[in-house]
């Protein structure tokens, strides 16, 4: 039962981490629209290669971190911030005017497995997006990392990013116009309203946790 929780957790996080048009979904769409789904599936693939060695190692030092009680509160203050300032990067990057166009043909003779790999290295804001996460999640019990349950989250998390990036290259390929009210509802308004409202949760489980009991004594 662990492992599937896990396994939905992961999956949940970087499937709502992959929706925005940031630079490898529109890199990704090009490579659709230029060299078919076959080479998508390599860029993909490349893609969360990379990201299985950042979640990974994300993951261990979020191990480390969960027993130490003082930073842990400092952590239950900082998921608060931390999911306000999600909210608000997906809210930024939804009117953010993204122009990779040229990439896919400057790049073009390189495989696409080649391509995911380079562009999710520099990537580097994954990095606190995923200790964020792994800590917060860690720390509300969403997920287990005893022995190898680990491994089945980050199972999760690969299928997430994959899936996701995957259903937005095909939705920006079939649904072209449709697009926009897409971009105009969905990512600005009900996925940073989603982190708005786990932000007001986790400021009652602080509130909880910290100064409510505190109070009673």
């Amino acid at each position: 039962m662990r492992s599937l929780k896990n396994i939905l957790f992961g999956f949940l996080v970087s499937f709502i981490g992959s929706i925005p048009l940031g630079y490898l979904n529109v890199i990704g769409f090009k490579i659709f629209s230029k060299a078919g789904v076959e080479s998508l599936f390599y860029f993909l693939l490349g893609v969360i290669f990379i990201e299985m060695f950042v979640v990974y190692f994300t993951l261990l030092f979020a191990k480390k971190l969960v027993n130490n009680n003082k930073l842990i509160k400092a952590i239950d203050f900082f998921a608060i911030i931390f999911l306000i300032i999600i909210a608000y990067t997906f809210y930024v990057s939804s009117n953010a005017e993204v122009d990779q166009g040229g990439f896919f043909e400057k790049y073009s003779n390189y495989p696409t497995f080649l391509i995911g790999i380079v562009l999710s290295s520099i990537n580097f804001l994954q990095i606190p997006f995923w200790t964020g996460w792994n800590l917060y999640l860690i720390n509300g019990n969403y997920i287990y990392i005893n022995n190898n349950l680990k491994f089945y989250y980050i199972v999760g998390t690969l299928i997430g990013t994959f899936g996701g990036m995957l259903s937005l290259v095909l939705i920006l390929s079939t649904l072209a116009e449709k697009t926009s009210s897409f971009s105009k509802y969905v990512v600005p308004i009900i996925i940073p309203l989603f982190f708005m409202v786990l932000a007001i949760v986790q400021t009652a489980k602080v509130y909880k946790k910290y100064f409510l009991n505190k109070d009673k004594q």
